[in-house]
């Protein structure tokens, strides 16, 4: 039923009945650990005809299915996230040919011009002009970035993004990658998986990288990385669920994952997600965490990589949350201009 146990203190593991089992549990289970909400370092907010086209994607999927739980618009979705207490979250978008890069920064920076709950997020890709699209990218205050490598099918060694990762690292801004060859989508693998990241690492090891869903499928190999290389962090996207919607996680893996601290980030996958918000958080119990180790996982952990403030901060305004980058903000209320590549 969640969020019935007494105040406990940073040092008590959170036991499961804790957790929220309904959407409208999630916020409150925030504020009983002393947080003011959540920062999902895992949220897509793609271009109104991008979006779409995933979304058509992931309704073709029949084994098994892959019902979307939040088909709604964009201000909705916004909406909804605010509700179930995240004070802020990224937004993910990225391109699968050259120009479609710059589209999808145009929007995921403008919203985060409009909406303080948006982390300014971009994307890049192996192209004519890269280095220029993430210069560009940066002075408009973007915090994080993000590839998918199987979608975009290059090796994240290519050395056309030379000029992309030697900016990251001199901005000592992370970027979170899709690494693993996922579900449904077809081809791409042969860029996927550990060794490709392990050789970038070799060529910038001053660069920081979260590993989305754990690295799924080969959870073993990334979090081996994980534990030998203290540049990358792993997300959980879709990963810890309660109940698991593909394979779950090895529980001999659980332990491994906690060790790893404030370098395992919470991320929801929201919006194209089969099942409630609620299954993301609620999938954390499996963990086993303190307080302490769940208010890093579910907010301070991302925060300090991203270099945003930490809970302690937030606390006296948790309802939005406090501006995330140095551009100036729009009306909460402004929706960014949309428009095709």
């Amino acid at each position: 039923m969640g969020n019935s146990w007494p105040a406990a203190d940073a040092d008590t593991v959170v036991p499961r009945e804790a957790f929220p089992s309904t959407d409208g549990a999630v916020a409150g289970f925030a504020r009983s650990l002393g947080l003011p909400g959540y920062l999902d370092i895992h949220v897509h907010l793609l271009p109104h005809a991008l979006q779409r086209a995933v979304w058509d994607f992931f309704d073709r999927l029949e084994d098994p299915p892959w019902p979307v739980t939040y088909r709604d618009d964009e201000a909705r979705r916004l909406a909804t996230l605010r509700e179930l207490g995240v004070v802020a979250h990224t937004a993910l978008a990225y391109g699968h040919r050259p120009g479609v890069a710059a589209w999808c920064n145009q929007h995921t920076l403008a919203a985060a011009d409009a909406h303080a709950q948006v982390i300014p997020t971009f994307t890049f890709f192996p192209e004519d002009g890269v280095g220029d699209d993430v210069g560009q990218a940066l002075q408009r205050g973007g915090r994080i970035a993000k590839v998918h490598l199987q979608v975009g099918r290059f090796h994240p060694d290519d050395p056309r993004l030379d000029p992309a990762w030697a900016q990251l690292v001199e901005a000592d801004v992370p970027a979170l990658v899709h690494a693993g060859a996922g579900y449904g989508v077809e081809g791409g693998h042969e860029v996927c998986g550990p060794d490709g990241i392990r050789r970038l690492l070799r060529r910038f090891p001053g660069l920081r990288l979260v590993v989305a869903h754990l690295g799924a499928p080969d959870l073993r190999a990334f979090l081996a990385l994980a534990e030998e290389a203290p540049q990358i962090h792993l997300d959980t996207a879709m990963m810890l669920t309660d109940p698991p919607y593909l394979a779950a996680a090895p529980r001999d893996l659980l332990p491994r994952y906690a060790a790893l601290g404030e370098r395992l980030l919470f991320g929801s996958d929201f919006p194209t997600i089969p099942h409630p918000y609620a299954a993301q958080v609620r999938g954390l119990a499996a963990l086993e965490l303190t307080v302490q180790g769940l208010r890093g996982l579910l907010h301070d952990n991302a925060a300090r990589l991203l270099g945003l403030p930490t809970a302690a901060d937030r606390i006296g305004d948790p309802v939005a949350g406090v501006p995330v980058s140095g551009a100036s903000r729009g009306d909460a209320g402004h929706e960014p201009p949309l428009s095709a590549p």
